[in-house]
């Protein structure tokens, strides 16, 4: 998955790995919940895509503010959703919607945006500020 990657006139948000991984994560939503039941269209499986919107969306938002705490506050939201994406693919693999071999790596997939946008809170977080060391 994952389209193309960085033009010359590319946003500085679509230059960023946590913007780059979550897209490819949207994708890979999408992919596996067009197998899901019809009648979840306006349950698990809208509030999983819409999850997995929220975070490059925030991503991006969050760049484009004009100061550190701001963007902090954006990527906070993204790993909100990020946390609200993995709680919805376990609930979709305990219905029987993924398999394993399709939640696997799901899962591991969520857990590189948690490590890429862990950092990033680290980095734009102050130390004094910094909850998550």
């Amino acid at each position: 998955m994952g389209a193309e990657r960085e033009q010359p006139d590319t946003p500085g948000y679509q230059r960023l790995a946590a913007w780059q991984r979550a897209m490819d994560l949207v994708e890979a939503v999408y992919a596996v919940s067009r197998e899901w039941p019809r009648d979840e269209q306006y349950g698990l499986i809208g509030q999983a895509r819409r999850a997995a919107i929220s975070i490059p969306s925030n991503l991006a938002e969050g760049h484009g503010r004009s100061g550190k705490k701001e963007y902090a506050h954006h990527v906070s939201i993204a790993f909100g959703s990020l946390c609200e994406l993995e709680t919805q693919l376990l609930i979709a693999g305990r219905l029987g919607y993924l398999g394993r071999d399709q939640l696997a790596p799901l899962i591991e997939r969520i857990a590189e945006v948690r490590r890429i946008l862990l950092g990033l809170l680290r980095s734009l977080r102050a130390p004094s500020d910094n909850l998550l060391s």
